[in-house]
């Protein structure tokens, strides 16, 4: 894998990663862009003991344009976009508009830290967010992207992960993908995203806490049993691989919610081994297509989010796994989020989950 840095007009980074080692990438960002100004902060809510990113200036963001007016295809003479080259393969940026940004100005506190601050206790919301392209074609999905090209995105979501978790005051780091305008999309081009947060997230930090307490009463690893106990049972395996288990976890909140584990355990995708890596591209883009076909035809929305471990705390139990889920219930119906999952928590689940995985194995080809 080639890596190719480079600086845009406004002085964001832009980094391509070629499978190729002769690729060449020398165009110039040519636009006249005003600096990003960015007023993010981190408001904390003593209640919950958790951090809220308040992002006033994300209201003006680019909402779902024409596709000649795509700003993550590749530039031409005629029009010049986020990317410079005429042509890409994988092309990561910094966000023009940051939920977090600064980071390595200062060293970040632990979320579980109640802070100082009175009763507001506020901060800047340091970190940083980027842009991941995986595919120059405008109306492509991650599906129909080769398992070689898959395995570069894999390769760029690890050189991403050691390179901004190796930032002065980053805590996680956290890559996924969003498609479908139902999920909330506002670029249909096929993209990810990668956060580099200044505090460990809530979701992370609660895994943390039952795997510690986990291993206080057993002495046992909690994912290692989970993954273990749904190989022996099997109504919920969607599709095992030799180094890879794919399953409909016995709790899943969404209609449609597929757990990728690696089944060596690694605390994040830096720990991934060759053949593991090898395999997981065939294995990912089987499940997104499998997706695809559950729905009558309609491409099924779906959020793609990696749960790695923080940098510095809670990896020794915690297990690197892609958590897949769709909001789509049936053709033509969505899951929202009603009044029990948003105002207390509480999901309530359409669908069995060994009914999701009984239909996930038979769209599978």
């Amino acid at each position: 894998m080639k890596k190719t840095q480079a600086v845009m007009a406004d002085g964001r980074e832009i980094v391509y990663y070629d499978t190729r080692d002769d690729a060449v990438r020398t165009a110039v960002d040519t636009r006249a862009l005003d600096p990003v100004v960015s007023g993010s902060e981190l408001r904390y809510d003593r209640l919950l003991d958790e951090w809220v990113v308040v992002a006033s200036h994300r209201q003006t963001r680019t909402h779902l344009p024409a596709a000649d007016a795509c700003p993550l295809c590749p530039s031409t003479p005629e029009r010049a976009t986020e990317v410079a080259e005429a042509d890409y393969e994988v092309v990561v940026f910094e966000n023009r508009f940051p939920s977090l940004s600064g980071a390595g100005s200062e060293p970040g506190t632990e979320v579980a830290t109640t802070p100082d601050g009175g009763p507001f206790p506020r901060r800047p919301a340091d970190g940083r967010c980027e842009v991941m392209c995986f595919t120059p074609e405008h109306r492509a999905s991650f599906k129909d992207l080769t398992p070689e090209r898959a395995r570069l995105i894999l390769d760029v979501w690890t050189d991403r992960t050691a390179e901004l978790g190796a930032l002065p005051g980053v805590e996680q780091v956290y890559c996924f993908e969003n498609r479908g305008r139902e999920i909330g999309v506002t670029l249909p081009h096929a993209h990810g995203q990668i956060y580099a947060f200044p505090m460990v997230t809530p979701r992370t930090a609660a895994m943390i806490r039952s795997t510690a307490a986990y291993r206080h009463r057993t002495g046992r690893n909690l994912f290692d049993d989970i993954l273990a106990a749904e190989r022996a049972d099997g109504s919920r395996i969607v599709a095992t691989g030799e180094h890879w288990t794919a399953f409909v976890p016995a709790a899943a909140r969404w209609p449609y919610e597929v757990h990728l584990y690696p089944n060596r355990r690694v605390p994040d995708l830096t720990g991934l081994d060759e053949d593991a890596r090898a395999e997981f591209g065939g294995m990912y883009l089987d499940l997104l297509r499998r997706f695809d076909r559950l729905f009558d035809g309609e491409p099924a929305p779906y959020i793609s989010a990696w749960q790695q471990a923080p940098v510095r705390s809670g990896r020794v139990d915690f297990a690197l796994h892609l958590e897949l889920f769709s909001i789509r219930r049936a053709p033509g119906k969505l899951k929202y989020l009603a009044g029990t999952e948003s105002g207390m928590g509480v999901f309530i689940s359409d669908v069995p989950p060994e009914t999701a995985a009984a239909r996930l194995r038979e769209v599978g080809v």
